[in-house]
């Protein structure tokens, strides 16, 4: 386990658009609400959130192999990558920090091929269905596998 207090908030495609991407599904909050809440929460932990957000694979799995060795945990919406992200699952795999994958969306609700996650195996869990507090659940669990509570 790192000493490291830093937690990676990673998103994937199509996230950065929050807050006027069919707001039915995915709400109201921007992605940098998001990040300001759980950078609020983080801090009653000692933690610090880093986040990043990017319609590319390639971008994504550079900014965790840069980031993976100073960090304690990662949140990790994947967007889209969840179902075709190969490359991002072995990228994930390599890591030996906690993970949470998170969606917005109860993403077995929808259409067919939004069940299969091909990222979630690299995860120690997914938090799926409760819109933005999907984030705060998983900075609880990253908290509480760092021993910060």
């Amino acid at each position: 386990m790192t000493d490291s207090k830093v937690v990676l908030v990673v998103n994937g495609p199509n996230l950065g658009i929050l807050g006027r991407r069919e707001k039915h599904i995915y709400g109201e909050k921007t992605l940098s609400d998001i990040v300001a809440d759980l950078q609020n929460r983080a801090r009653a932990y000692g933690l610090e959130v880093k986040p990043f957000q990017s319609n590319s694979e390639g971008e994504i799995i550079d900014f965790i192999e840069q980031n993976a060795d100073n960090c304690c945990g990662i949140i990790i919406n994947p967007g889209a990558l969840t179902h075709y992200g190969y490359a991002l699952y072995d990228c994930l795999r390599a890591v030996s920090v906690p993970i949470v994958e998170v969606h917005l969306s109860n993403i077995f609700e929808r259409e067919e091929f939004r069940h299969t996650s091909v990222t979630a195996p690299a995860a120690g869990g997914v938090i799926c269905g409760f819109g933005s507090y999907s984030y705060v659940l998983a900075l609880e669990y990253i908290a509480s596998r760092n021993d910060l509570k």
